[in-house]
């Protein structure tokens, strides 16, 4: 199956963030800076985007939707309006994490990802070869895990690189989180040629301690 028109977007930061990938072009993409409000803002833009190149929903052969890790309402957002669109349009919705964000398009043979989180605490996320190497972690700066998997030719990218580098013995490479929904959109569609239409519809990312407790109130309900 061709994937000719994958629509992307994404609310897991302080922001509202779309494109639309037609073979290798990005179109559309905008990043509109807002801490409050995705809700309201995430469909018109949705639709300037599609509207921008004369589509419709009908014309889509795919969705892409960043499912954090991030702002928790934020990502629940986007990730139940990938869910409904993709029920109403029948088409298929991919989710692609901020890790594989940032690690896209870097040729490191390992690669930390590092990613800013509440309480002066860091998201992290090994790769090799460009795929995830283990899952993601929780951790404090000053109590990195000793199990990273971090060697003294590991590349660290993303928040506190620097920091992070001097403390495990990796090379330091600072980058900042950018082109969100064009490299989401390239993300969805090259796992989409290679893998088809995942069987499972996207999922918000949280991240937790290993020893976090599980929460006690049940989490809000989202769209199957």
């Amino acid at each position: 199956m061709t994937f000719a028109n994958i629509l992307a977007f994404d609310t897991s930061g302080p922001h509202c963030a779309t494109a639309l990938l037609q073979g290798d072009c990005v179109h559309g993409a905008r990043v509109v800076e807002m801490k409050r409000g995705q809700a309201e803002a995430l469909m018109p833009l949705l639709e300037e985007t599609l509207a921008g190149r004369d589509l419709g929903w009908s014309d889509l052969d795919a969705l892409a939707v960043g499912i954090g890790p991030g702002n928790f309402t934020g990502i629940r957002i986007s990730v139940s309006a990938a869910r409904g669109l993709a029920l109403a349009l029948g088409i298929p919705a991919v989710g692609v994490s901020n890790f594989e964000i940032m690690a896209h398009g870097n040729t490191a043979r390992t690669l930390l990802v590092s990613l800013p989180a509440p309480r002066e605490q860091v998201y992290l996320q090994l790769f090799r070869d460009g795929r995830p190497a283990g899952k993601p972690r929780l951790a404090a700066l000053s109590d990195l895990p000793p199990d990273l998997g971090i060697s003294s030719g590991t590349t660290v990218t993303g928040h506190l690189a620097k920091e992070i580098a001097a403390q495990t013995g990796g090379i330091a490479m600072p980058a900042a989180l950018e082109d969100i929904p064009g490299r989401i959109a390239r993300i969805a569609r090259n796992r989409l040629e290679e893998h088809g239409a995942p069987t499972e519809r996207p999922a918000p990312l949280y991240v937790r301690t290993a020893d976090a407790a599980p929460p006690s109130d049940p989490p809000p309900v989202i769209l199957p």
